[in-house]
């Protein structure tokens, strides 16, 4: 599990409005670029895998999404159980603070809503990074400019 961030480390480039300021050291160099869409909000999805014997592992995801039903941060989070298929009173979060924009953050993702409609997600693999990391891969995604 990696530890405090280096704060050195790659970057992950740009993804649909956004530039992924910060890599770790640990995340895998193999990058997958997918479009999709799920009840009216489409996703532009990066993901960072590595081999393992039995295949692939994934150690990092980050969604942009945009939607009209993605108007609030409940919002956002409502969408989301119903994606992953959560229970929302058993998901465990806390309110973070992404520059101007409301976020909520747990142990393996991050997501906030940059302006009703638009939002980022991501989720790491807690077995090969660190919540603090996760921390440092949000703040560091910021709006292209």
């Amino acid at each position: 599990m990696t530890g405090a961030p280096d704060l050195i480390a790659r970057n992950g480039g740009g993804l649909d409005g956004f530039h992924i300021g910060y890599l770790p050291p640990d995340v895998a160099d193999l990058v997958s670029d997918f479009q999709s869409e799920w009840e009216d909000v489409s996703f532009a999805t990066r993901v960072w895998e590595r081999q393992v014997e039995d295949g692939h592992r994934v150690d990092l995801r980050v969604h942009v999404l945009r939607g009209d039903r993605l108007g609030t941060l409940a919002e956002l989070r409502e969408f989301l159980a119903e994606y992953h298929e959560r229970d929302p009173a058993d998901w465990t979060l806390t309110e973070f603070q992404h520059g101007e924009s409301p976020g909520l953050i747990g142990a393996a993702e991050a997501f906030w809503l940059d302006s009703p409609g638009r939002a980022v997600h991501l989720l790491i693999d807690p077995e090969r990074l660190a919540p603090d990391v996760l921390g440092a891969i949000a703040t560091a995604i910021t709006a292209a400019s």
